[in-house]
């Protein structure tokens, strides 16, 4: 059909398209960066909601009528509870990013280590001069706690050093 004619437009020629794909420049930051930035970001989530948690323990324990003393006429605010779980995440993402640096085996270095802080961190509970039910409360907030943290930090770290 050269003379001029037209073809049915189901049996044109078919015709050739080009795809441009433009070239980028990656502006992320570097791997170990990223991966810092990531074990903060997974700390701030984890305490957020581990803190939310023993403010809630704290809260209902005290609804109940549990005293939250630590000695006579010193009681720890409700809140203290949250604000005190994000203190403290805050020192397990420093103690992660290092063993995350030096240990052969980041992640169960990291739970051994987390796991026996945990474990002092229930002295004081046992030891102040206060009723069983309020140390209940405090240990119950210490592991709830941990639960939630060293578990969201010890998957941000690699299961053995590649170095």
């Amino acid at each position: 059909m050269r003379d001029g004619t037209s073809r049915p437009p189901h049996l044109k020629e078919p015709t050739t398209t080009a795809t441009i794909t433009p070239t980028t420049t990656s502006t992320a930051p570097a791997a170990g960066s990223t991966k810092a930035r990531s074990l903060w970001r997974t700390g701030a989530g984890a305490g957020l909601v581990a803190a939310v948690a023993t403010v809630a323990i704290a809260g209902c324990a005290h609804a109940a009528g549990v005293s939250l003393e630590t000695a006579p006429g010193d009681a720890v605010p409700v809140l203290g509870f949250g604000q005190l779980t994000l203190f403290f995440t805050a020192v397990g993402v420093l103690i992660a990013k290092s063993i995350g640096r030096r240990a052969r085996q980041p992640r169960a270095t990291l739970v051994k280590v987390t796991v026996a802080l945990t474990a002092l961190s229930l002295v004081p509970d046992l030891m102040i001069p206060a009723g069983a039910v309020t140390k209940v409360t405090f240990i119950l907030t210490h592991l709830v706690a941990a639960a939630i943290v060293i578990p969201a930090l010890a998957a941000r770290l690699p299961e053995e050093c590649t170095s």
